[in-house]
């Protein structure tokens, strides 16, 4: 693991210890970002080491973690990370997109990119002690954080709306996590979280409140750089990425990722980050279009669940990665984004709907003019299998025959 030199604040930029503070800003409520010992002693990293790790997890990257490796190889905490990037040649076809490519996700154990988070927090909790880990959940974080708890041995309370898609939720419950059902938003299990954490003491895995969280996530974007460090269809720098966001923190990670590698003199300058909101959930989208320096809730309205958020948690250093990365805000349908899951389904890869939005933001962006010879990667966030319900929904419907050579031959008779 690396040292913490210090902690700042994304909104009052007030600097703290590592051990001052455990969450947020105490003078404002604002995210904090981890500074690691080697932005000033890039030496202290070995990149060879890291590049010859026979280990393939997000451990592979230890050495750029604030947290250090707990062990349990052999269970899915080893099993986090490493996911494949695909180079999906149908689409490319289809699209006129020559270098173009998807990094899926759904590998992960819990079957979405939070592991990655829900790793780094449980190890930590590990490491503290900690009896209970609390987290409020439309499902993915919490299926995460349950299954990473379940791989370990601890503790875990889940706070998820009671309009969370069944499946995620009997996830949830498979994994042994405490679930309690909030007749409310995600916002209001949120909030409910907080307030059982400060009363009993428990451990907030939160995204956009436990500073961890986006320091798990930024491993995606070292695979990124690895992924693309040996090869000649394109720099990693010169890379368009495709995030659907909800909360912020996913992309917040990605980018701390990349500043961590600009801090270490591994990539010249960041790559271009674009988020993609759905339109009834744009709570950050629209303060980008606006020139906003703040971000005003929204009433979210979407069939997204994963980004459906009305005051996203991480979502002014999800605003200012956007613009630091020269990259842009994206807004698209519900419509939209349930066209994007056969079309990724086409290349072999199974979306639910929030990981499908970054896909529906690529051709909303080539609707609107942008160069397809630009090389671009999408992130899929979740497997399809989280929301069988909406895959459902964006397929028409197998016919029903007599089991007869006969009515096979009839409907079959365009295949």
């Amino acid at each position: 693991m690396m040292t913490i030199n210090h902690l700042t604040c994304s909104i009052c930029g007030r600097t703290y210890a590592p051990d001052s503070v455990q969450y947020c800003c105490p003078a404002d409520g604002g995210n904090l970002t981890v500074h690691l010992a080697f932005e000033d002693q890039p030496e202290l990293v070995d990149r060879e080491s890291i590049l010859g790790s026979p280990d393939r997890s997000i451990w592979r990257y230890a050495p750029l973690l604030p947290v250090a490796d707990p062990g349990f190889a052999g269970t899915p905490l080893h099993r986090v990370g490493g996911t494949p990037v695909y180079e999906v040649p149908g689409i490319r076809r289809s699209l006129g997109m020559p270098k173009l490519w998807v990094k899926d996700e759904s590998p992960n154990p819990s079957a979405s990119f939070k592991d990655r988070a829900s790793a780094i927090v449980i190890a930590a909790a590990i490491s503290r002690g900690e009896k209970l880990t609390v987290a409020a959940s439309t499902g993915n974080a919490g299926a995460a954080m349950a299954c990473m708890a379940a791989a370990t041995g601890q503790k875990c309370l889940i706070l998820a709306p009671r309009t969370a898609p069944p499946a995620k939720v009997a996830q949830l419950l498979s994994f042994g996590a405490q679930v309690v059902l909030v007749d409310g938003s995600y916002d209001d299990a949120f909030e409910l979280s907080l307030q059982a954490t400060e009363a009993f003491g428990w451990y907030n895995r939160n995204t956009g409140f436990n500073y961890l969280t986006a320091e798990g996530k930024k491993t995606a974007a070292f695979e990124i750089w690895e992924f693309f460090l040996h090869r000649n269809e394109a720099e990693v720098e010169d890379l368009n990425i495709f995030i659907p966001v909800g909360d912020g923190n996913i992309l917040t990670g990605i980018w701390k990722g990349f500043k961590d590698l600009l801090a270490l003199g591994w990539i010249e300058r960041l790559p271009r980050l674009i988020g993609v909101q759905a339109e009834g959930s744009a709570a950050i989208a629209n303060a980008y279009a606006q020139g906003a320096a703040v971000i005003e809730a929204v009433r979210s309205t979407t069939l997204a669940d994963s980004i459906s958020v009305d005051l996203p948690r991480d979502g002014l250093r999800a605003l200012h990665a956007v613009r630091e990365s020269g990259g842009e805000y994206i807004t698209v349908s519900d419509a939209e984004i349930l066209a994007a899951i056969p079309s990724l389904g086409s290349a072999g890869i199974f979306a639910e709907p929030a990981a499908a939005a970054a896909f529906a933001g690529l051709r909303k962006a080539l609707q609107s003019g942008y160069n397809p010879a630009q090389p671009s990667l999408v992130m899929v966030t979740g497997s399809g299998l989280k929301d069988v319900r909406a895959a459902t929904q964006a397929v028409s419907q197998a016919p029903t025959i007599a089991p007869t050579l006969a009515a096979l031959k009839e409907v079959t008779k365009h295949a």
